[in-house]
């Protein structure tokens, strides 16, 4: 009997990976995490499989803004649509306008940059944040008291009236600023009234106002009634008077010759608004209204978002504030009910209710990127945004990076919104493209979708919408599209030592009916993409794909497709090779 010699059997080994990690898109990743990936979800984690189908919600001309309300709310060009009401507001079209940012305030609905309002629970009213009204015709100064009513009969002097009558009046002018006294028969003396009032008349200025309206008075000509010019409070009105406090020794008519006369409501110049407390607030780095300098937070009148410059020393007044730190504002939220403002290297967080109790304390930290003020958006309670180099969460505390695993591609542009447990982000990379990213925050998984440009998201009733390619899209589902999906491998058995290779690869998966799956492989360093084999699917169950790739030191997997897809296992086989191969 002859003997021949016998090679020893190559010892093999199977791993299988059955939890998939997600998206991580760096040069070293962990099993189950996938180096890139399109239109993938986490939904059904473990098993990974392609996202729902987007439904289109509406196709307004041009759509530049979305709001939650009892419905879900959006500009359509220079209209506004509530529960399908569509509303002419004139709002502005212009490229630089839009996106809109749409604030929620009670039944409200505030518009910017427009800086207009809408009332949804009555869309009959609507209007100006801000009004104005110059004089057409000649303007009476007038005393009085907070009512309206004229003083008359007054006695002005420097000296006091001799024998005088009971509640006689006097104007003193031997003091600057004049005084207002009224005589007291019991006491023998003449008591000084605190607050004196001036009617101001003219044909219809104060239709466009309100009582406690803060407003800026321009144009009086009158040597003794320069104080007038400047931010007053209108005590009462009617259609052709407003009353201000003041002080006027006589009655004072200016002829519209002489000039008009200018009373305007303005909201102040805003780079970011929020609406806390009842109130909105704004924060401005630049020039504003009257061509200063400006570097401060700003707050409306208590339940009044039209009243920035009411300042009466009461709880509900107007705030304003200045910030000593440098740089533009990027971005402004509530969050657990704190007004924040954020700047790209710290955060402002403004403390306490009423103005008098009002503190803005500053903490260096990585802020919002500028461009990205649209990124901030909450998910359970936990604040995400873009910073410069990283998507942050921000718990109320300090900010921590969440984006690892996006690599070192740098974004910017970012536009975000929340559903769920979930933050979706639209950013665009340094090559001008743009990425849908979504972050599961339960679980601390990212996603990659597609190429998705969003102007606006917004969370309504249990779905999640965007504004993108001038539609209105449904992000949670109801669509009937076909969707393409991607999965890309890492290295795989790079890192097996002792000439290891993998000999065989088996993808266990399920392929809905009419969806279609490709297999590629990439050996080594190749930058090629060799085809395997392709399957469509027609029934719904899973069943396993055996991918026999070619002895290499290392390879990379790629399966892309259309429809619906879940994989739920990849089995490596991996086999020992010889001292030389």
């Amino acid at each position: 009997m002859r003997y021949y010699p016998t090679l020893p059997s190559q010892r093999s080994s199977r791993e299988m990976i059955d939890a998939f990690g997600g998206y991580d898109h760096n040069l070293r990743i962990g099993e189950g995490e996938f180096y890139d990936m399109k239109n993938m979800t986490g939904d059904r984690y473990p098993v990974l499989s392609s996202r729902a189908a987007r439904g289109v919600y509406a196709t307004p001309s041009d759509p530049a803004g979305l709001i939650e309300k009892d419905s879900l709310c959006y500009v359509d060009g220079s209209d506004f649509v509530a529960n399908g009401y569509r509303v002419d507001m004139g709002l502005s079209t212009a490229a630089e306008d839009r996106p809109k940012k749409l604030l929620s305030m009670g039944a409200y609905v505030i518009i910017m940059p427009d800086r207009k309002y809408i009332n949804t629970m009555d869309i009959t009213e609507h209007g100006s944040i801000d009004a104005s009204f110059t004089t057409t015709e000649d303007t009476t100064f007038e005393l009085c008291t907070a009512d309206g009513d004229a003083y008359e009969g007054a006695t002005v002097s420097a000296d006091e009236p001799s024998a005088p009558d009971n509640m006689a009046l006097w104007i003193d002018t031997s003091s600057v600023p004049h005084t207002l006294k009224k005589y007291s028969a019991s006491s023998s003396a003449w008591v000084p009234i605190a607050t004196t009032y001036i009617r101001i008349s003219s044909p219809g200025i104060g239709k466009s106002f309100a009582a406690n309206d803060g407003v800026k008075i321009s144009g009086i000509v009158s040597e003794n009634l320069q104080a007038l010019n400047a931010y007053a409070v209108i005590w009462g009105r009617t259609d052709d008077s407003i009353i201000v406090v003041g002080m006027l020794d006589a009655v004072t008519m200016q002829l519209i010759s002489e000039g008009a006369i200018t009373v305007e409501r303005k909201m102040p110049l805003v780079d970011h608004l929020t609406e806390c407390g009842n109130r909105l607030w704004g924060c401005r780095y630049g020039v504003n209204h009257d061509g200063e300098v400006v570097n401060e937070i700003y707050a409306s009148k208590l339940g009044d978002f039209k009243n920035w410059n009411c300042f009466m020393g009461i709880s509900t007044d107007s705030y304003a504030a200045s910030c000593g730190t440098d740089g533009q504002f990027t971005g402004a939220i509530t969050h657990l009910g704190y007004p924040l403002f954020f700047k790209e290297d710290c955060v402002h967080k403004v403390y306490g209710s009423y103005p008098a109790s009002f503190a803005i304390q500053q903490t260096a930290c990585r802020g919002v990127q500028k461009g990205c003020d649209r990124s901030l958006a909450i998910v359970n309670e936990v604040l995400y945004y873009k910073s410069r180099h990283a998507v942050c969460a921000y718990d109320g505390s300090l900010p921590t990076e969440i984006s690892a695993a996006l690599g070192d591609a740098h974004y910017g542009d970012a536009v975000a919104g929340a559903y769920g447990n979930k933050y979706y982000i639209s950013m665009r990379d340094g090559d001008g493209e743009r990425s849908l990213f979504v972050f599961d925050t339960a679980r601390g998984l990212w996603h990659k979708e597609d190429e998705l440009a969003a102007e606006a998201f917004c969370s309504c009733r249990g779905r999640l919408y965007c504004i993108s390619g001038g539609a209105i899209l449904d992000l949670t589902g109801g669509g009937d599209e076909r969707v393409p999906w991607m999965v890309e491998s890492g290295e795989i058995g790079i890192s097996s030592p002792d000439q290891k290779y993998v000999s065989r690869l088996t993808v266990r998966m399920m392929l809905g009916v009419g969806a279609h799956a490709s297999f590629y492989v990439k050996y080594d360093f190749d930058e090629i993409w060799e085809p395997l084999f392709e399957l469509d699917g027609t029934s719904l169950r899973s069943f396993s794909i055996p991918v026999r790739p070619r002895r290499c030191d290392h390879l990379k997997l790629r399966v892309e497709g259309e429809g619906d897809v879940r994989i739920y296992s990849i089995t490596k086989t991996v086999t020992k090779g010889s001292e030389l191969s």
